[in-house]
């Protein structure tokens, strides 16, 4: 089988990886939920770690860093007042660092996202991670790509689950991700595979 030629390529979009350095971090979602319960994720545990690094060199590189969270409302596995809602410990925001609530899986859509990324003057570069691959985080990166930002999801750095599909069956947990970063990458922007690749 032969690959297609990405929209991105058609339309002569660039490919390259930003410098972490030079990009405002999106972190999405990195909530308790995920890691138990009836919305555990696949390789959540291990996404948190490489979400914990990514963190950690954005903050030692200088770069801006914006937490989103679903708020799903009180009794919810979303629930934003409660631990099973929270940022995890390990991605906790520290002071000045701005937090965004949203509702819908675009992170941009009903929220004060683009506000603070202006406030930061974050007009290009955007490095995303978190939780859903084939949700919040494809679809915030879409957000970003249709209001003139460059998106780079970095791969590692997210987990989603196996659903059932339209015909019955079970589409894993590995096979839905590659589907959603390859949907990024055809279109909307960049996928790193590690986090060492955006720290040089």
């Amino acid at each position: 089988m032969t690959a297609s030629t990405t929209l991105r390529d058609v339309i002569g979009l660039p490919k390259d990886l930003p410098r972490l350095a030079d990009s405002t971090l999106i972190m999405i979602d990195f909530q308790n939920t995920y890691r138990s319960g009836v919305m555990r994720l696949d390789g959540a545990e291990a996404a948190l770690a490489a979400g914990g690094r990514l963190l950690a060199a954005a903050r030692a590189a200088g770069a801006p860093v914006v937490h989103v969270v679903n708020d799903g409302g009180e009794g919810t596995p979303y629930d934003i007042r409660a631990e099973i809602g929270a940022i995890s410990d390990e991605v906790a925001p520290v002071e000045g660092e701005k937090v965004v609530v949203k509702q819908f899986p675009d992170a941009f859509h009903a929220t004060d996202l683009e506000a603070a990324l202006k406030d930061l003057g974050a007009e290009g570069d955007l490095v995303i991670a978190g939780f859903m691959t084939h949700m919040c985080v494809l679809f915030t990166a879409q957000g970003a790509f249709n209001r003139g930002h460059r998106p780079t999801v970095v791969a590692e750095a997210t987990a989603t689950r196996p659903l059932e599909g339209p015909d019955g069956t079970v589409t894993s947990a590995e096979a839905l991700q590659a589907a959603a970063l390859t949907t990024v990458t055809d279109l909307f922007g960049a996928v790193a595979r590690t986090v060492d690749e955006l720290v040089r």
